[in-house]
């Protein structure tokens, strides 16, 4: 393993130490769309995404829209979500598509060709995906990402209450999102941190993220409770610089005016960066 970064190791720090850290989120959903005054069909979709990628893309250093925004409006609303992630990328962007796939053989190597594949209209940066049938079948993920320089970002300890039952079952003395980290972590001992979870930021998660070496999506920030002085206490014991905390609705509430989104996501980063130095 070098000491240099290499992999998406190398493309994850570039972009935070240029641009901060935190993930924006770009999540359309219904009540948004109409507190800005926009229409919940495919042409307010596109004019809600529009203003987005002119407020984030040029200062946020990963950008996450959520997939099943974009999918809900059909067609349409994936060509949509095609623009939004070339546009982002384009500025110079990180792209996590929010997609949370997860499937066996030849069903989950297709989703790692259509989130990871150059060849692929929707290809990212890196995808999130579910870990519950078994962290092994994510494989054909993890090899797509890694040939290309991408990530993949596990779920390990959602911010949802419903999620506890099963990331906090026992198994065999650890709990089941302690068993995700560590196959993550023994994954990226190659030092391309090509595997990153996803760890909400709303409470204690009680793992072990120590020996990671990869990048940490932190969820929850703003309008889900979490705040930038929370995340020390949350994650202690962490490495800092891949902590990704991640807001959408608290950003995108500010519109939908194009400065105004800018200046709320550009409070919250200075915010975190503040917290998290």
């Amino acid at each position: 393993m070098t000491s240099e970064p290499h992999g998406f190791a190398a493309r994850y720090r570039a972009a935070v130490s240029a641009r901060g850290r935190l993930c924006g989120g770009i999540d359309p959903h219904a009540e948004l769309l109409e507190q800005w005054g926009l229409e919940v069909t495919a042409d307010g979709l596109a004019r809600f995404a529009d203003i987005c990628v002119e407020a984030l893309a040029p200062v946020a250093a990963v950008i996450k829209p959520q997939v099943a925004f974009f999918e809900m409006f059909g067609a349409a609303g994936v060509a949509v979500l095609e623009r939004v992630i070339l546009d982002c990328r384009a500025a110079g962007a990180v792209v996590l598509a929010d997609a949370k796939r997860g499937d066996i053989g030849s069903t989950m190597a297709a989703y790692a060709t259509a989130w990871l594949d150059d060849a692929s209209p929707l290809c990212a940066d890196a995808v999130t995906v579910s870990p519950y049938l078994g962290f092994g079948s994510l494989t054909p993920a993890f090899e797509t990402a890694r040939a290309a320089d991408r990530g993949v970002f596990v779920l390990a300890r959602t911010s949802n209450p419903d999620g506890a039952g099963i990331q906090l079952a026992d198994a065999h003395g650890r709990t089941v999102g302690q068993t995700i980290v560590d196959d993550a972590a023994d994954a990226n001992a190659d030092g391309t941190a090509t595997i990153g979870l996803v760890v909400g930021a709303t409470r204690k998660h009680g793992l072990d993220l120590a020996g990671l070496n990869g990048p940490i999506l932190a969820p929850g920030l703003g309008a889900q409770g979490a705040t930038a002085e929370d995340l020390p206490e949350v994650f202690a014991g962490a490495d800092r610089s891949w902590v990704l905390p991640a807001s959408s609705r608290a950003v995108l509430g500010a519109g939908p005016q194009v400065g105004a989104v800018r200046d709320a996501f550009v409070h919250t980063r200075d915010a975190v960066e503040a917290a998290l130095s």
